[in-house]
């Protein structure tokens, strides 16, 4: 006899959130290692001692945490996600009625106490002494890799490099052109080269007009990332200009941070440090000129 769903006429229901969520699921793994009592100590200080709480600070880096390892870009999407999966819901310990903050949130917190305090390097280091502590990097070899991410840039609004002045905007600058006029002198933006760019969007002068893909050119910076061989872990991320010049300081900037902060430097051999340097879409496809440059620092043989 062919069966007939009905809806459950019960009143009160026995569910465990945890029952539901698999045991090998990737976010249960990271859950065993996640730690963030420090994250909440580091940014009581940015915190009003009155009024209103806020959304909690470990809740919003559960979140993004979330989006990183799914691939939520969209902090939109991601909230619509945490609300109605049961793992997510798990993971930033919502329970089945914890409210999921909106979006904006987000972006007011990234642009206020997040960047103040550095919050989100803090937590990146957190989980890079993590993996020290459970001998997952090695300390010998390192390699860097630059990626190029799009800049919310439109090309239709660009204008050509030769007309664009900085010091025209410091009166009505809006916080993008305030922050690329606050690094005019940083080697890995303003000071990155004297060339003038063939455009310059207005709303996002810092971001740089490449073709490095070889199809359409497009508005872009550059993800650069020291990564351990031994198991490929990231050691350290800088943001540049996408051109090689910003690439090369920025490899010296992750080294020497590297360095300072867990004691890790490129194992010596033959009087030369062992560290792998290409980009996308590998060092292969890059001319002498810039294996030159690149090998440049700190005498690094280039593979």
């Amino acid at each position: 006899m062919m069966g007939f769903q009905t809806a459950p006429a019960q009143l009160f229901y026995d569910f465990c959130l945890d029952d539901h969520v698999p045991a090998d699921h990737l976010l249960r793994h990271i859950d065993r290692f996640l730690d963030l009592e420090s994250v909440r100590t580091a940014l009581k200080p940015f915190y009003s001692s009155i009024g209103r709480p806020s959304v909690d600070p470990e809740l919003m880096m559960r979140m993004l945490i979330v989006g990183y390892c799914m691939g939520l870009r969209s902090e939109q999407r991601l909230c619509e996600e945490v609300h109605l999966n049961l793992a997510y819901r798990w993971f930033c310990r919502l329970g089945l009625e914890g409210k999921v903050p909106d979006h904006s949130t987000f972006s007011r917190n990234r642009h206020g106490r997040f960047r103040q305090s550095n919050i989100l390097r803090h937590l990146f280091e957190t989980v890079v002494e993590r993996c020290l502590t459970e001998g997952l990097v090695g300390g010998e070899g390192f390699a860097v890799d630059a990626s190029l991410t799009a800049a919310d840039a439109n090309k239709q609004r660009s204008v050509p490099g030769d007309e664009w002045q900085a010091k025209e905007h410091n009166t009505d600058a809006s916080r993008a052109v305030e922050e690329y006029l606050a690094t005019l002198d940083d080697d890995a933006f303003g000071a990155a080269s004297e060339v003038t760019p063939k455009f310059v969007s207005p709303l996002d002068p810092a971001a740089q007009w490449t073709g490095a893909h070889k199809g359409h050119a497009f508005f872009a910076y550059a993800t650069n990332y020291l990564i351990d061989t031994q198991h490929a872990i990231v050691l350290d991320a800088e943001a540049t200009r996408a051109i090689r010049q910003a690439e090369v300081g920025a490899s010296r900037t992750m080294l020497e941070r590297t360095a300072e902060r867990f004691g890790l430097k490129p194992a010596a051999s033959g009087g030369r440090q062992r560290l792998w340097l290409g980009r996308e879409p590998g060092l292969a496809g890059q001319g002498e000129e810039d294996r030159a440059a690149h090998s440049g620092l700190r005498q690094i043989t280039a593979h």
